[in-house]
């Protein structure tokens, strides 16, 4: 099916706006890229992944790159980038995996 993301920034209580996203998945000792976007206004990717790309059963990384969205709105921080890698063992489910972010910390969890 698909992989969705979101991410909101918990220190100010709302979505993330222009954090970069990239979709990879493993191949071997390495890793693939899939897919990128960048979050909008209500922290959400649209489109991660190709409309005629079919899931498949892996392992996966969703890599934020949240350097310059700490740098545009003037926070030092301690995570330049958020790596979270997860498992599909069923590609005919749904995955959303949402980013919970603040300067020194950040959660996340298998979300529908």
């Amino acid at each position: 099916m698909s992989i969705t993301t979101h991410v909101l920034d918990t220190s100010v209580g709302r979505p993330a706006k222009g954090i970069t996203a990239t979709l990879d998945i493993q191949v071997g000792d390495g890793w693939k890229e899939l897919g990128k976007g960048v979050t909008n206004a209500d922290g959400r990717i649209a489109t991660l992944l190709p409309t005629d790309h079919e899931l498949q059963s892996g392992i996966y990384r969703l890599t934020f790159e949240t350097a310059s969205y700490f740098a545009e709105n003037k926070l030092a921080a301690f995570y330049p980038s958020v790596p979270i890698h997860f498992e599909i063992i069923d590609a005919k489910q749904h995955y959303h995996v949402p980013l919970l972010l603040n300067p020194f910390g950040y959660s996340t969890y298998r979300g529908s």
